[in-house]
């Protein structure tokens, strides 16, 4: 599988356009891998997961050409991973020689907001398909299984198990500590590679709710180790980061290195 970041920040990106901070300061002093924009990533090129409206500029920056994306796996609604609006473009008339619908997968809330503003323009442009948390769903030649999020308790926010080309990729954005019922599922698997949520910094907090912290990364890590979850210890990527971290990514690296964690960043193609 080929991973390609297209964004790693939180959702008020970083730097944060109206912020004045000292991290914001310094991230648009010293730019290059400073500057992250709202988190997704690009999956063999026809895969993407969440969709802000940061996508086109995205799509720009890196060359992509959006039109070969023929999944897109919503991971909850909230602004910086969902804004349905913005695909109004690839519809008929808007945009010329889509020969395959977006089919877009998510919860109840994700199918509501996707039919609220794409529904009129659905036809063969668009289809729809509601996901539950551990119902496994056939895409393509993948195998894919919605988890159980800890983000917000007024939506079931979904995590993303997939199985494709003999490879496994565990989404795990947005989300603190995983809840039970996902560490039981997770029990007996084995993850290629993993990409976290690591919002905050060390808060001291290691089993944070909403977002993990840097003290929840390591949880997590020790608890893959303990049973043999992940194939490799070096196959866990950190993105979703936040300003109000006051950390720029020379300071992740050093922070997460004696762990052998890296640190994605917007732009970041890697291979499993």
């Amino acid at each position: 599988m080929k991973i390609h970041f297209l964004g790693t920040a939180a959702a008020e990106g970083f730097p944060n356009v109206f912020c004045r901070c000292e991290a914001c300061l310094a991230s648009r002093r010293l730019g290059g891998k400073n500057i992250r924009t709202r988190a997704s990533v690009i999956v063999d090129d026809t895969w993407k997961f969440d969709y802000s409206a940061d996508s086109q500029m995205q799509a720009l920056r890196d060359q992509i050409d959006m039109g070969q994306i023929e999944h897109l796996l919503v991971t909850h609604t909230h602004y910086d991973h969902f804004y349905p609006k913005d695909l109004i473009s690839r519809s008929e008339g808007f945009t010329h020689v889509i020969d395959h619908p977006l089919h877009i997968y998510g919860n109840d809330l994700v199918m509501h907001h996707a039919r609220q503003a794409l529904g009129q323009y659905q036809g063969d442009r668009f289809a729809f398909q509601r996901m539950k948390p551990f119902q496994p769903a056939t895409i393509g030649s993948a195998t894919v299984t919605p988890l159980p999020a800890d983000h917000d308790p007024m939506e079931t926010c979904l995590l993303y198990f997939v199985e494709k080309d003999g490879k496994t990729l565990f989404y795990g954005n947005d989300t603190g500590w995983f809840p039970e019922e996902t560490w039981m599922w997770l029990k007996g698997k084995k993850i290629d590679m993993a990409i976290l949520d690591c919002t905050h910094g060390e808060t001291g907090n290691k089993r944070s709710r909403g977002h993990m912290s840097a003290d929840t990364i390591l949880e997590v890590q020790q608890a893959f180790a303990q049973e043999r979850i992940l194939t490799e210890p070096d196959r866990i990527y950190l993105t979703h980061f936040t300003h109000n971290s006051k950390l720029l990514h020379d300071d992740w690296e050093r922070l997460f290195e004696p762990y052998g964690i890296q640190i994605a960043y917007d732009g970041l193609t890697v291979h499993i």
